[in-house]
């Protein structure tokens, strides 16, 4: 688990490329500090487990299904990629819970500046915006995002100068993919509403269960 705030930006070093998976290497400092092999760290938003590292390097495997379903597959070396650690029970969780889980790849659509701040358009496949709530959360490229406008077929988000200066998602262009997770909360209320039920929720049920 994570919560979208992004503690360094690594780069990757390079990339062994199978014919539907990879293995790549990247650079980092601060994500290597207590970090050991088998742990988990997101890589633009994307959790991956650390198979080997040094002082300045780690190592993960990319399967063919997380390759097919997130951008990491568009990635090369000198790229640069946001990094969070795997959230610990002492950890703040500034963000909002992240599961590293990629349900789609989004489009940025369009830049705007507005004084100390700059809206980003995302263009969303229908799925992904059956989750849209203004004031909701998203993770984008592994960066937690307040959803601020909904559209039909994109959402907006602004970003800080902070966000700005510690993440990629600026140095983006307009075309370019970013990996989109939707809030999880969202998706489990989904599923609960959707499971068969013997009983019906009405007044005699919520009396049976403590709430009258």
């Amino acid at each position: 688990m994570f919560t979208g705030i992004i503690e360094e930006i690594g780069k990757v070093k390079s990339i062994q490329r199978n014919a539907k998976s990879s293995s790549m290497v990247i650079s980092a400092i601060k994500v290597l500090e207590d970090t050991q092999v088998g742990d988990s760290i997101a890589t633009n938003g994307v959790c991956l487990t650390v198979t080997s590292k040094s002082t300045h390097e780690f190592t993960v495997d990319v399967m063919a299904q997380t390759m097919r379903s997130s951008n990491l597959h568009h990635l090369k070396p000198m790229d640069e990629v946001n990094l969070e650690r795997a959230l610990t029970l002492s950890t703040r969780l500034g963000g909002h819970i992240v599961s590293g889980h990629v349900d789609c790849v989004g489009i940025i659509q369009n830049y705007l500046q507005e004084e100390n701040a700059v809206w980003i358009t995302i263009g969303l496949s229908d799925d992904a915006m059956g989750y849209m709530i203004e004031k909701g959360s998203i993770t984008l490229d592994g960066v937690s995002l307040t959803v601020q406008r909904v559209h039909a077929k994109s959402v907006e988000v602004s970003i800080i100068p902070h966000t700005k200066e510690v993440t990629t998602l600026l140095k983006k262009k307009p075309g370019d993919f970013v990996n989109v997770e939707v809030d999880m909360i969202a998706k489990y209320v989904e599923r609960l509403l959707q499971r068969p039920t013997k009983k019906p929720l009405n007044e005699d049920f919520l009396k049976e269960h403590g709430f009258y």
